[in-house]
């Protein structure tokens, strides 16, 4: 998970992220035109050669880096390239390395946080566990979680919490969602068995007809009956030794 579900938090992730990569290749582009410059000046032949004025500079701009290109001239080639593309990068990975190193870190633990939390919020004891990081946060913030709560205290969201109350546990794990930007979703509950519909029946019935749904009688039961007839109506139970009459 990348980006929080509350659309307020999802935004503001979004123009971080934005803001980032232009503060990016803003000074990428800054080094990549420093250096060429840089090069320009430590070859004075070609800037000399250059008898027109350079682009996007002044007339006094123009002339300072020609005596700078002078100055370059006394010096060795290659040591000026490696200091110019030192520079460069220097140019490029300083400012960029500031913003990364305060925004990278607390990026990648949301990241790590939103993904543990959504998690554990499929479970009971994942939203336990959830209501107890809730819990542990500091007592200010505990506090404005009770008040948020209806008829609730940081004591009795303790109690609910010790004794399993579900009510207290949903309320805490909400809080802790929130607080990531992401939405609480309930655990759903058990499906009823579906009812058997009389129209469904009678539909069976008459389409397979309704000697398909008699019982059919088993074949001892038949010849019960029979023996019971020939003994004049007096049931028989029990087998049959010898005859009858």
């Amino acid at each position: 998970m990348w980006y929080a579900q509350n659309p307020a938090r999802r935004t503001h992730q979004l123009a971080g992220d934005a803001g980032v990569l232009l503060w990016t290749a803003l000074w990428a582009t800054a080094a990549v035109v420093t250096y060429r410059l840089a090069c320009l000046l430590a070859l004075p032949r070609a800037l000399q050669q250059h008898s027109a004025p350079l682009p996007l500079v002044g007339g006094r701009v123009d002339n300072a880096l020609r005596r700078i290109a002078g100055v370059v001239d006394a010096m060795d080639p290659v040591t000026v390239r490696t200091a110019v593309a030192v520079g460069a990068v220097a140019l490029f990975v300083i400012p960029v390395g500031l913003v990364l190193n305060a925004w990278l870190p607390r990026r990648l633990r949301w990241i790590r946080q939103a993904g543990a939390a959504r998690d554990l919020a499929a479970s009971d004891d994942g939203r336990e566990l959830l209501a107890l990081r809730t819990l542990l946060r500091p007592l200010h913030e505990v506090a404005l979680t009770a008040s948020e709560i209806p008829d609730a205290t940081p004591g009795s969201l303790a109690w609910g919490w010790r004794h399993g109350d579900p009510e207290t546990l949903d309320a805490l794990a909400e809080a802790e969602l929130e607080r990531l930007g992401l939405d609480f979703t309930p655990l759903g509950s058990p499906v009823p068995a579906p009812e058997v519909v009389p129209e469904v029946v009678t539909d069976v019935a008459s389409r397979v007809g309704p000697e398909a749904l008699v019982r059919p009688v088993p074949a001892q039961a038949t010849e019960a009956v029979g023996v019971e007839e020939a003994g004049g109506g007096v049931g028989v139970s029990g087998p049959v030794n010898g005859p009858v009459g």
